[in-house]
């Protein structure tokens, strides 16, 4: 066991001491380590610039490094946030339900710029989000028949909001399915008035 003072468990250290690895990094051994991460990871699915320049950082490639093999990869047409922005965009819509506001958010958080996000997003028109939406209450709806209209109506409501769709539309698409599915609907325009 150390003694005070010594190197022992607890013992603080010195410092003044250099916590930099004492090893140089090989540029050539990094790049092909960054290059293999990518592979890896646009194996497994699309991503964007930002996300691949994340996990290379969160892998200990230096900054440098990093933009380097990026930019390689953006010549060869492997890093596409504009391509990447539009099939997220129609996989999460269908697959998923999501509306444009909550498609937005999630490209967003994937680091493609806004313009880029904003097209892609336009892709799904009025008409289309509405017809998801109207899916989703049908679905939801099936494994409600034993709550009262307001809970129903409520919870209908804050799903599709939870998935990106705007009040009005959330509001309108509930009134008009369960007046379709011949239920009431009078506690919706209640609750619209609050």
């Amino acid at each position: 066991m150390a003694g005070r003072g010594g190197r022992g468990r607890g013992a603080s250290r010195d410092p003044s001491a250099d916590d930099t690895d004492p090893r140089p990094v090989d540029p050539a051994k990094e790049q092909r380590r960054a290059t293999d991460i990518c592979y890896a990871l646009l194996t497994a699915r699309a991503r964007t610039r930002v996300e691949l320049k994340d996990a290379l950082l969160r892998k200990g490639i230096g900054e440098q490094t990093a933009e380097l093999v990026l930019a390689k990869f953006d010549r060869a047409g492997l890093i596409d946030d504009a391509a990447f922005a539009e099939v997220w965009v129609r996989s999460r819509h269908t697959y998923q339900g999501l509306g444009r506001r909550a498609l937005a958010q999630e490209l967003r958080r994937k680091g493609v710029a806004e313009e880029v996000a904003a097209e892609a997003v336009a892709a799904v028109d009025d008409e289309a989000e509405e017809l998801r939406a109207r899916d989703l209450v049908r679905k939801k709806l099936r494994t409600m028949a034993g709550l009262d209209d307001t809970t129903r109506i409520r919870r209908l409501v804050a799903a599709l909001a939870r998935k990106g769709y705007a009040e009005g539309l959330a509001y309108r698409v509930v009134r008009d399915e369960l007046r379709h599915a011949g239920e009431a609907a009078d506690a919706l325009d209640d609750l619209a008035q609050d």
